[in-house]
């Protein structure tokens, strides 16, 4: 679900919502089990996980919904908007990053009330670690470097057709 207006990343430090949201239909182009949901683009403006977690609930009464992150985000989830309630409403899946190590998290390291952060820690997962974020990809392609491998063949070959992420 490509957002319309990020609220936490500088206007202009990423392509616009309309690229984002092709970028993510060629890279689901091929499954089965995934599709675009354009919920943020339509609403437009700054999209809060809050307001998108409540519209869902809205749209689909009867689904529980779970909400990925990495594990980069969870000394930061606190900050989010209205956090708590957000944690409450959906369950939060982490996926730990190369070196994140759960145990060192401490449930009062991450500001939120404790009966979420029990919660919130016990549902880390690890998965195939690579060593890469958005960022860095946006980073090699300023930097005229290969992102071969790092993303789908078709996001690769739609940023370059695009010209997105270049420098001047």
């Amino acid at each position: 679900m490509p957002c319309d207006q990020p609220p936490h990343k500088p206007a202009g430090s990423l392509a616009p919502a309309a690229h984002r949201a092709a970028m993510l239909e060629a890279a689901l182009a091929d499954s089965l089990m995934m599709e675009l949901c354009d919920l943020e683009l339509r609403r437009g403006g700054p999209s809060y996980s809050i307001d998108t977690v409540r519209a869902l609930i809205r749209q689909y009464p009867d689904r529980e919904f779970t909400f990925l992150i990495g594990s980069d985000t969870l000394p930061e989830l606190h900050l989010w908007k209205e956090a708590a309630d957000l944690l409450r409403l959906c369950r939060f899946a982490t996926l730990a990053r190369p070196g994140f190590d759960p145990k060192a998290v401490s449930a009062s390291g991450l500001n939120l009330p404790p009966d979420v952060t029990r919660g919130l820690l016990a549902n880390v997962a690890a998965g195939h670690a690579i060593d890469i974020s958005a960022t860095d990809i946006r980073h090699r392609v300023a930097e005229g470097m290969s992102i071969r491998y790092l993303v789908p063949d078709a996001v690769e070959m739609y940023i370059a057709e695009h010209g997105l992420y270049r420098l001047g």
